[in-house]
């Protein structure tokens, strides 16, 4: 063999064992805890951009066990942007998960523990209210819809961990309204929301809280200084599904052209909600584009539900405890409904809290740097996993808070 052949082969074997190390590389991830407690499916999110551009797999182990992981495109450009998986670690220590990160094959599928779907009326009538068949991404209407609430299945996008489910308004409300498991497991694709007489026999559960007008579960309105302003002044609303799965649902509310209170000049909000598999909580992340946002204030908060226990810490925690009719009245077809509810601000969004009124448990919300963030949880008396009383569930939002103020640390080696 010639030594200019020698070389060319040498260079074949380096360029095939650098494509070989290009399709596949490992890195080191450790999560630490720093309290003094065992976490279980702590987020972990690892941004891929600097991994390369065309990640389709991605495994995740941990002491040599593989464990569910997902991967997401999220400005769904065919790329994705981010691994996620949850971890579980102990009291005042830390685990370190291997994650092989490669150009081919495909995601593995791991057992669902979220979902979401939006879905429009089928117009073959036939089909039941908890059968319908046309999934949609995203949907967007112009100001000059007068009705988006009918014109939308469950009158608007659902989306549910393996403890809570939840559909946001299609209309000038926006509000959060909350469906009431009896077990965990996941229910929306199959009930989408209205669970037939064999599905409630079976303990499906059900929609448990009427809200009208009010925040329901932290609904983001505009505030004019004096009281909560509802969207009744936008060019466009669009509601959409980023991600249905299996570890962490995302959806989002657009608001374009939105003008929150008289006299103010229109803005756009972002609204994305995350829910995560095992969490009865889940992230409110609100983007607002345009100028000086930061002066804006907004409201947002929970119903007085009839009859409801308050409780607040005055230091952005504040949750309620009550009984009323999912429907608002006793319409002799739905048992009276009793539910905790709980929200969170940071400080860095908190403006004030406002004394409670007959309807509605409000704070003033401040945007950061175009940002604002609140997280948002409830429980219902149906559930087989949940809490005694309103005791129970105050400590529960206690705990609640702490843990989000000491989160898990997430060091890539």
């Amino acid at each position: 063999m010639n030594i200019s052949r020698l070389f060319i082969l040498s260079g074949i074997f380096m360029l095939s064992a650098a494509a070989m190390s290009a399709a596949e590389r490992t890195i080191k991830v450790r999560v630490d805890n720093p309290m003094n407690k065992s976490r279980q499916d702590q987020p972990v999110t690892i941004a891929l951009k600097k991994y390369g551009n065309d990640i389709h797999k991605a495994t995740v182990k941990l002491n040599g066990k593989e464990i569910p992981s997902q991967l997401d495109d999220l400005d769904e450009d065919a790329y994705n942007d981010e691994l996620f998986f949850l971890a579980d670690v102990p009291a005042r220590s830390s685990n370190t998960y291997e994650v092989t990160l490669s150009d081919d094959g495909s995601q593995a599928e791991y057992p669902a523990r979220t979902f979401a779907e939006l879905v429009v009326p089928s117009k073959n009538k036939k089909l039941a209210k908890n059968k319908q068949d046309i999934y949609l991404r995203s949907l967007s209407f112009d100001h000059k819809t007068k009705d988006r609430y009918h014109y939308v299945h469950s009158h608007g996008l659902c989306f549910e961990s393996d403890l809570i489910a939840l559909r946001i308004y299609f209309d000038e409300r926006q509000t959060i309204d909350l469906y009431g498991k009896t077990h965990k497991g996941l229910v929306v694709y199959d009930t989408q929301f209205y669970p037939d007489a064999e599905q409630l026999k079976n303990g499906s559960g059900d929609d448990v809280l009427w809200v009208g007008n009010t925040y329901g579960l932290g609904a983001l309105r505009g505030w004019d200084g004096k009281q909560q302003q509802l969207l009744t002044n936008l060019k466009r609303q669009e509601q959409r599904v980023i991600t249905e799965g299996p570890l962490r649902a995302i959806v989002e509310v657009e608001d374009r052209g939105w003008v929150p209170a008289p006299n103010e000049k229109p803005i756009t909000a972002i609204i994305r909600y995350t829910i995560y598999g095992g969490h009865r909580d889940f992230d409110v992340d609100v983007r607002l584009i345009g100028q000086n946002t930061d002066a804006y204030r907004f409201a947002t908060g929970l119903i007085n539900v009839k009859g409801s226990t308050e409780f607040s810490d005055g230091k952005g925690l504040r949750g309620c405890y009550g009984t009323d009719w999912p429907t608002g009245k006793d319409d002799g077809k739905h048992k009276l409904e009793t539910v905790g509810l709980g929200i969170y601000v940071p400080k860095v969004s908190l403006d004030k809290e406002m004394a409670a009124t007959k309807d509605d448990y409000t704070y003033v919300v401040k945007p950061h740097d175009g940002w604002l963030r609140y997280k948002l949880a409830y429980t219902s008396k149906d559930e087989d996993f949940g809490f005694a009383d309103s005791a129970a569930w105050f400590s529960w939002l206690k705990e609640w808070k702490e843990e989000n103020e000491n989160p898990v640390k997430v060091t890539i080696k």
